[in-house]
């Protein structure tokens, strides 16, 4: 092969030139994109909303408002007391929460324009998103002081006797018996209580609504009364599920009102009243006494009473008086009878914060950690001037619901006690174990469908931060004082 010493001296220059300008890029002359690792990314982190909570301040700066922030059950440690809910001790069946619909509340809620009345009754009693779920109420068999007068169902002249009770008539109730047929209609299975504060006149030992006894001679027929009032109000579709023999018998100043000893009720009910529904074929409970709860004693001794025994239901209380835990020891006594709560009102001088706080811990978490089926406040609803009301009849008593004008009407502090627990807690709910102690006072259920709730009172001033701990995780929340809060998981 002939060499060309010519053209390797070309290529021999040519390729240390370009040596010299990679050498040159990859040490001082920047890239232009130079190639990368992609960056490690890890998955995010996704947080569940596994626990509902509804919060009424006491400031009221928040009411029975859904919160958005998020409460995901977990188990990472941390140093914050626990309400730890067990589902798997269970305690009484719930039959509801609730007011009395008296006859005044029927007035002012009347006034209401027709679209604006409708409204309020869906709220109060419907299922939705924006219903409250009342599902117990109390009504006054005749007036109650929260009547604008009082009356029976079978008023004479003086002298007179209705021994047949031909004279009986509903007429009065009239417009209270077209109300309960729209609430049925909007809940069926609305349980009703049925309660008079006094006989008609010409059965009692003085000739005044206000005061005075059933005379026993007629007993039987006032028994007669109560069946042919419970057939009347079923005929108007109207099913009464209970009867207490009397408001408050022990408080006999009221207009109206009666005075029934314990004694006096028990040889009513054995020798009269439950007689009288067992001839009629009535599925009607009867609850005993219906009054205060220092006085524990009162239901007790009619309990005692092997005859009359077989025809009472359980017994009602009030807190007027006393202390809630009258219910355990009374329940304590017959566990085979249940306890009910029927009636706090609240007043017109007291404060949203110290009646949401009292009515909390008392009314709905006192009286279901003290075995009761129902808690009911007491009047559903009033006017600007809380009337309308007896001559005599409570002056300061104001409804969950203040009537306005035609067109409006204003949520008092006893529509958010009870809302708090009617929202969640249908009827046929069974009461769970919480732990309750220092100031977050609480109670839990198991709904039919399976959902737990725990309402919480932080009875305190200072927030409360807490976990609520079931089945072996935790969710972290915190309550300032005063607050209430209703959570809700599945």
């Amino acid at each position: 092969m002939k060499f060309n010493l010519k053209n390797t001296i070309k290529a021999f220059f040519f390729m240390a030139a370009v040596m010299a300008q990679v050498k040159c890029s990859s040490s001082s002359d920047p890239v232009e994109n130079p190639p990368v690792d992609p960056p490690v990314v890890n998955p995010p982190v996704v947080v569940t909303n596994d626990v509902d909570f509804w919060l009424t301040k006491g400031n009221q700066s928040v009411l029975l408002a859904k919160q958005s922030g998020t409460l995901g059950f977990s188990t990472t440690a941390n140093g914050y007391a626990n309400i730890e809910v067990n589902a798997a001790q269970k305690y009484q069946t719930i039959d509801g929460f609730g007011y009395t619909l008296t006859g005044g509340s029927v007035d002012v809620i009347n006034q209401l324009n027709a679209a604006k009345r409708t409204a309020l009754l869906q709220e109060l009693f419907g299922n939705g998103e924006n219903s409250i779920g009342v599902s117990y109420i109390r009504i006054s068999i005749g007036a109650s002081d929260l009547n604008a007068t009082p009356f029976t169902y079978d008023d004479l002249a003086a002298g007179e006797t209705d021994l047949n009770l031909e004279k009986f008539s509903l007429e009065k109730d009239k417009n209270l018996i077209a109300m309960l047929k729209e609430i049925v209609a909007i809940n069926p299975k609305i349980l009703i209580l049925a309660t008079p504060w006094s006989a008609p006149i010409w059965m009692k030992d003085v000739a005044s609504f206000k005061g005075g006894k059933l005379k026993t001679e007629y007993y039987d027929v006032y028994a007669k009364y109560f069946v042919k009032y419970i057939q009347q109000m079923k005929a108007e579709g109207i099913t009464i599920d209970a009867v207490t023999p009397q408001n408050e018998p022990l408080h006999d100043g009221n207009n109206p009102s009666m005075y029934m000893s314990a004694t006096d009720q028990g040889n009513f009910i054995k020798k009269s009243l439950g007689p009288a529904f067992k001839a009629a074929n009535l599925n009607v409970k009867i609850i005993a006494y219906d009054h205060n709860c220092d006085n524990p004693n009162y239901p007790k001794a009619i309990l005692a009473d092997a005859d009359a025994f077989p025809f009472v239901d359980g017994s009602a209380f009030h807190l007027y008086a006393g202390d809630i835990s009258a219910l355990t020891n009374v329940y304590n006594s017959y566990p085979t009878k249940n306890v009910y709560f029927t009636e706090q009102w609240t007043s017109s001088e007291g404060s949203f914060d110290g009646d949401l706080k009292w009515h909390l811990r008392n009314v709905i978490i006192g009286s279901m950690r003290n075995y009761s089926k129902n808690a009911l406040e007491w009047n559903m609803a009033n006017n600007a001037n809380f009337g309308p009301h007896t001559d005599g009849g409570c002056t300061m008593c104001k409804g969950a619901i203040t009537i306005t004008s035609a067109d409006s009407f204003q949520r008092n502090v006893a529509y958010y006690i009870i809302a708090h627990a009617s929202k969640f807690v249908p009827m046929g709910s069974t009461r769970i174990e919480s732990n309750s102690g220092g100031s977050l006072q609480n109670v839990a259920f198991i709904t039919p469908s399976g959902s737990k709730v725990l309402i919480v009172e932080n009875d305190g001033s200072a927030t409360e931060t807490f976990n609520i701990k079931f089945n072996g995780k935790w969710v972290t929340t915190s309550l300032e004082g005063g607050s209430v809060g209703t959570y809700t998981w599945k």
